[in-house]
C-alpha cells in the first residue's frame, strides 16, 4: 500500500499575508512527506474557491516541490480538464515538461471543477463537463503514440501537431480521474484510469466503491480505453491529524473537517460562510454534529432530498488520534480495497505545527507498520 498526501491550499481567515505564508507552508509539509517515506504529494485545482482551495495553479506547485525534492512523486490531483479550464494540447505539454524535470515522478488526474463559482470565472459550459473530460483525457492518453498528435472527436478536431517535450514516462505518465459516485468509478474503469477517490464516507463506503470499480473493470473491454497503457490504481481519501494527545488530535482534525464541510457547502450548495472560529475545549464533535444538521435543515426547506451524500463529509469517523489509532484506520482501508492512502491533513483551521506533526508521526510510527524496512523496500 502506498502514502501520499493531498493539498487544498486551505484557508481561515483569508488574508493575502495569511495566503501567502499558506503556500509556503504547503511547500515545507511536501518537503517534509518526503523525509517521511511518502510516496506521492498530490494537489488539487480550484479558482475563486476562497476560504476552500487557494490552489489555483498547481501545475506552478508541483514544480516547485519536485524542485524541491529527489524521489517523491507529485500529482495533479486533478487538474480541471472542461476545455475553457485548460487547452488540452496546453495540459499535454506542461506534463510532459513536469515530467521531464522531475525524472519521470508525475502522476496526472482530471476532473471537472464543475462548481458555479469555478465554470462561470472561465465560461465553461456545465452541461458538457464530464464528456470533455473524457475527450481530454483521450487526447493526453494519444498525445505521444505517434511522432504528431492527430485526433477527431465528438468535440473537437485536432490536426497533426507534434506535442513537445516527450514525458520521461512513456508513452505518458499514469492517468486518473477523480470518482465519488458509482457512475465515475465505472467511468475511470471503462477508461482504463486511475480511481482518485475524494470522499469522507469511510471504510465501510470505501469497500462498496471498490467493488464497483473491479465489477465495472471486469466487465470492461478495450474499446474506451484512453491509452494504450491501463491503470487500475485505487486511491482513497484519509483525513487524518495524529499527535501524541488523542484527544487534542481528535479536537484539532474534527475541527479541521468542520472549516472542510461547511467550506464544501458554500460553494457547491449555496450555503454561508464557513465559521472560522477556533475555540479552546469546544465539544469538536458535537459541533460537527450540529453543522451536519443544519445543512439537513437547509435542505429540507428548500425541497431538495437529504440523501447520504449531502452529510458524507460530517462523517467524523477518521485517523484522528494517536499513531496507534491512524494504524488502526489505515488498517480498515486497506481491508476495503485500497491500493493508496491519501492523508489530507491540511484542513482550513489546522495549524502549521499540528499538520507538521502529523506527518512526523505518519513517517516514523504509521507507515514504518505496513512497510517495516521504509521507503527503499518498497
Amino acid at each position: 500500500m502506498q502514502f501520499s498526501v493531498i493539498f487544498e491550499a486551505q484557508l481561515a481567515d483569508p488574508t493575502v499575508d495569511r495566503e501567502h505564508q499558506l503556500i509556503h507552508d504547503c511547500v515545507e509539509q511536501a518537503v517534509l512527506a518526503e523525509e517521511m517515506g511518502f510516496d506521492r504529494v498530490w494537489a488539487v485545482e480550484h479558482h475563486s474557491l476562497k476560504w476552500y482551495a487557494h490552489m489555483s495553479a498547481p501545475e506552478v506547485f508541483l514544480t516547485w516541490v519536485a524542485a524541491r525534492t529527489r524521489t517523491i512523486r507529485v500529482g495533479h490531483g486533478v487538474v480541471c480538464m472542461p476545455f475553457r479550464f485548460n487547452h488540452r494540447a496546453r495540459v499535454a505539454e506542461r506534463a510532459a515538461m513536469l515530467d521531464l524535470l522531475s525524472g519521470g515522478r508525475l502522476d496526472l488526474g482530471a476532473g471537472r471543477g464543475g462548481t458555479a463559482q469555478e465554470t462561470s470565472l472561465c465560461g465553461v459550459d456545465r452541461d458538457r463537463t464530464a464528456q470533455e473530460v473524457e475527450e481530454a483525457l483521450r487526447i493526453v492518453g494519444r498525445a505521444w503514440e505517434r511522432d504528431e498528435l492527430e485526433h477527431h472527436g465528438e468535440l473537437l478536431d485536432i490536426g497533426p501537431h507534434p506535442i513537445l517535450p516527450r514525458p520521461a514516462q512513456a508513452p505518458h505518465p499514469p492517468l486518473f480521474l477523480a470518482c465519488s459516485r458509482t457512475e465515475t468509478l465505472t467511468q475511470a474503469a471503462q477508461l482504463g484510469v486511475g480511481a482518485l477517490v475524494m470522499g469522507f464516507a469511510g471504510p465501510e463506503s470505501i469497500a462498496g466503491m471498490r467493488r464497483a470499480y473491479d465489477e465495472a473493470i471486469a466487465a470492461r473491454t478495450p474499446d474506451r480505453f484512453v491509452s494504450s497503457v491501463v491503470n487500475d490504481h485505487f486511491s482513497v481519501l484519509c483525513p487524518t491529524i495524529v499527535l501524541d494527545d488523542r484527544e487534542a488530535a481528535r479536537r484539532v482534525g474534527l475541527r479541521g473537517q468542520r472549516f472542510f464541510a461547511q467550506s464544501i457547502a458554500h460553494w457547491y450548495g449555496g450555503a454561508g460562510l464557513p465559521d472560522e472560529a477556533v475555540v479552546e475545549g469546544a465539544d469538536e464533535a458535537a459541533e460537527l454534529r450540529t453543522a451536519a444538521e443544519q445543512v439537513v435543515a437547509r435542505l429540507s426547506e428548500q425541497d431538495i432530498p437529504v440523501r447520504p451524500a449531502s452529510t458524507a463529509v460530517f462523517h467524523a469517523d477518521h485517523a484522528y488520534g494517536t499513531a496507534d489509532d491512524a494504524i488502526a484506520y489505515a488498517e480498515r482501508l486497506r481491508a476495503a480495497g485500497a491500493d493508496e492512502v491519501m492523508c489530507l491533513v491540511q484542513m482550513g483551521t489546522v495549524p502549521q505545527e499540528a499538520c507538521l506533526e502529523t506527518l512526523r508521526q505518519w513517517g516514523e510510527k504509521v507507515i514504518p507498520h505496513f512497510r517495516p524496512r521504509g521507503r527503499e523496500a518498497a
